[in-house]
């Protein structure tokens, strides 16, 4: 699984990259509006930071196709078009846009996001997306079951063998991830407090404490295997 920052704050995005195995960044109007810089300038810092080879992801705001593929080439020529993903809505219009996109260029890569149904997911995996991305929680707080649907727009792409993969986002905690991560999702976009959580656990702290503690019990205080 491929393991993404869903957040545009470059320093957490380095506090971040520094700890973990990041695979990349992703991004959507409301990140942008929180961060508060200007979308092309940010999202070109993001790209200048985490290099050409890793993933970056942003989204359309056009409401019809044919200015969502407008939009599609200003940010791919604006950031590079390798490794990075335009995200248009998983809607009609969405769904017209992916098929004139990848009509014009089959090498750009899309991410249909929005994607709270099944349905949702399979027709944009059919026009061509190479990436659906299902809102866990979202869902969640509609009453619905995010992971189920995430697993079950899984099984239409392994029954179909569709050329498309799941981005997963929208998420609140780790389990979720760990659980999509069990069931071979492609992707999870992952919030800044979610990651923090992956590893925040007291009682592996003590157990760390209790071992460095022995050490130093045994060769003094202060002392690591440098000095022995």
């Amino acid at each position: 699984m491929k393991l993404y920052i869903d957040d545009l704050n470059l320093d957490k995005i380095k506090e971040l990259w520094d700890l973990y195995p990041v695979d990349g960044v992703t991004s959507n109007p409301t990140i942008l509006k929180k961060n508060g810089e200007q979308p092309l300038e940010v999202l070109k810092k993001i790209r200048e930071f985490i290099g050409p080879d890793k993933d970056l992801m942003t989204q359309v705001v056009s409401v019809n196709a044919e200015g969502m593929v407008e939009e599609a080439k200003v940010i791919i020529n604006a950031i590079n078009k390798k490794n990075t993903y335009v995200k248009v809505p998983s809607n009609p219009q969405g769904l017209k846009a992916i098929k004139l996109i990848k009509a014009m260029d089959k090498d750009i890569l899309l991410c249909a996001t929005g994607v709270y149904t099944v349905s949702q997911g399979f027709l944009a995996a059919q026009a061509g997306a190479d990436y659906v991305a299902p809102y866990v929680n979202r869902i969640d707080n509609l009453g619905g079951d995010g992971l189920q649907v995430t697993k079950d727009i899984q099984d239409i792409i392994n029954a179909y063998d569709l050329s498309c993969g799941i981005s997963s986002a929208s998420f609140k905690t780790t389990r979720q991830v760990i659980e999509l991560a069990k069931y071979g999702v492609a992707a999870a976009a992952i919030n800044v407090e979610v990651w923090e959580s992956f590893l925040k656990n007291a009682v592996v702290d003590e157990a760390i404490d209790k071992f460095n503690q022995d050490f130093e019990d045994l060769v003094s205080e202060g002392k690591t295997f440098l000095d022995c």
